[in-house]
């Protein structure tokens, strides 16, 4: 089943959006690790909606309940058990469309999978049950913190045309919160907003772009051919909702460049190891990090909910329109950046836990 991602630290995730409530178990967090409560909490707060005029309206307090697996504010190695409760649940608004696909959801084709679907709020398809997964990443980003010392920070890089230009080199979580587009260049972040804000009033959507890295990354990390850590962190970010495309390191814009200038030259670091002068290769190579910050690009398309009258059909196939009304985001990326960074956290840390199993 496709509820669960990684091997030693393994997360299962639980729920629906309209549902009672969502949630994951995580098996393999190493005993002992003392957890910031309000760390996850905090990171929580950072995907929960209501939080800007940006984002869908849905007031949900989103309060972490750790059932399990944690005493004393310390992991046991037990399976940590994550309850988060949905308290603003409206279904009122899927009534209309019960029997109706909406154009781009997962409504016919759940329901061509599974011969039944929960129409309201979109099920397990909902954006909504990310809020398990960015809580079990928030309990990965303290692990692979304090037992690797690798730090992940994701941040919106473009929404539609307008792109961020002035991004430094290393993006602190104080940046990227800065504003509410999450966007640590302040020229753009301010034209962002002000597209969003123009794309909603229209009663329409637009998509966008995250960048993320991973610093102070260990190398070996990957395992070749088929667990490739590009290739685990691409399925990771290719689940979240709304994910379309996935860049690594270079991306595209590698293919129009020459070897000669796509190449990251070693060369000695300061610590007497070895780092490359560039980082073209996002940190991976042959599948196996670098020791340089992992980098990626996750591209969102438009949210599929838009507030104009489409053609669609029923679940007779017979030809109808939908209209959709109810609390949806016109943009999905300043919501997704913490999704990006957990699914980053759970895909490296399980890697790591691996590779210290693997040479000690």
């Amino acid at each position: 089943m496709g509820s669960g991602i990684g091997r030693l630290f393994r997360v299962t995730t639980f729920g629906e959006s309209h549902g009672g409530g969502l949630g994951a178990v995580i098996e393999g967090c190493p005993p002992g690790v003392e957890l910031d409560m309000a760390e996850i909490q905090r990171e929580l707060d950072r995907r929960r909606p209501g939080q800007s005029a940006l984002v869908t309206q849905r007031k949900e307090p989103d309060q972490v309940e750790i059932l399990s697996g944690v005493f004393e504010g310390q992991t046991l190695g037990s399976p940590i058990g994550l309850m988060v409760r949905n308290k603003d649940a409206d279904s009122t608004s899927y009534a209309p469309f019960k029997d109706k696909f909406r154009p781009s959801h997962a409504d016919f084709t759940t329901e061509a999978k599974y011969g039944v679907r929960n129409w309201a709020g979109g099920g397990r398809a909902s954006a909504r049950e990310t809020v398990a997964r960015v809580a079990a990443g928030a309990i990965a980003k303290q692990v692979l913190r304090a037992q690797f010392g690798v730090e992940i920070r994701a941040w919106v890089t473009a929404v539609g045309n307008i792109e961020a230009n002035a991004v430094p080199d290393v993006v602190s979580l104080e940046a990227v919160e800065a504003n509410p587009m999450r966007c640590p260049d302040p020229a753009a972040a301010e034209a962002m907003e002000a597209r969003v804000r123009e794309v909603r009033k229209a009663g329409d959507t637009i998509g966008g772009v995250i960048e993320a890295a991973a610093y102070r990354m260990p190398a070996g990390l990957g395992d070749p051919v088929f667990d490739k850590l590009e290739a685990d962190l691409a399925k990771a970010l290719m689940s979240l909702p709304a994910a379309k495309g996935f860049e690594s390191g270079s991306g595209f814009s590698g293919t129009r460049m020459l070897g000669s200038e796509h190449n990251d030259v070693f060369e000695p670091d300061e610590s007497g190891g070895v780092r490359t002068r560039t980082n073209r290769s996002g940190g991976i190579q042959g599948g196996i990090s670098n020791g340089m910050p992992v980098t990626v690009r996750v591209a969102f398309k438009p949210v599929a909910t838009i507030f104009k009258s489409q053609d669609t059909v029923d679940s007779d196939g017979d030809a109808t329109t939908i209209k959709p009304r109810g609390r949806h985001d016109p943009c999905v990326v300043p919501r997704a950046v913490p999704m990006v960074e957990a699914m980053m956290a759970l895909v490296i840390l399980d890697h790591a836990l691996r590779q210290r199993a693997q040479r000690g």
